[in-house]
C-alpha cells in the first residue's frame, strides 16, 4: 500500500479558544490579518481553521486590546490547535512543515 504525499503548504491547520471576552479580540485579529481563516462558533468555544498557515501578529491584538499584548497570552484562552508552532514576540504562527 502506497500512501500519497500532501502538499503540506494546502493542508489546514486550526485553532480552538474557549468562547471568551479574553478571546474574542485574538479572534478578531485572526480573521482580519488571514482573510481566508474559517471561523466556526459554538457555544463554548471557537474554532478558526486556515488552510497552508495562521498568523496572529501580536500588534494587531494589541491594537483591539488597547494594551502591549504577549503571544503567550494566547495559551490563556486555547483549548487545542492543529499544525506546528512557530512563536516569538511578535507572532505565534501555525503552518505544517
Amino acid at each position: 500500500m502506497t500512501t500519497e504525499n500532501t502538499n503540506a503548504s494546502t493542508n489546514p491547520v486550526s485553532i480552538t479558544f474557549q468562547n471568551t471576552e479574553d478571546a474574542r479580540p485574538i479572534i478578531d485579529a485572526i480573521t482580519a490579518d488571514n482573510p481566508q481563516a474559517e471561523v466556526s462558533h459554538f457555544p463554548s468555544m471557537v474554532k478558526v481553521d486556515c488552510p497552508g498557515r495562521l498568523t496572529i501578529n501580536a500588534g494587531s491584538v494589541s491594537d483591539r486590546i488597547g494594551r502591549d499584548w504577549d503571544p503567550q497570552e494566547l495559551h490563556l484562552s486555547v483549548i487545542s490547535l492543529s499544525g506546528n508552532i512557530d512563536e516569538d514576540d511578535d507572532i505565534f504562527e501555525l503552518a505544517w512543515n
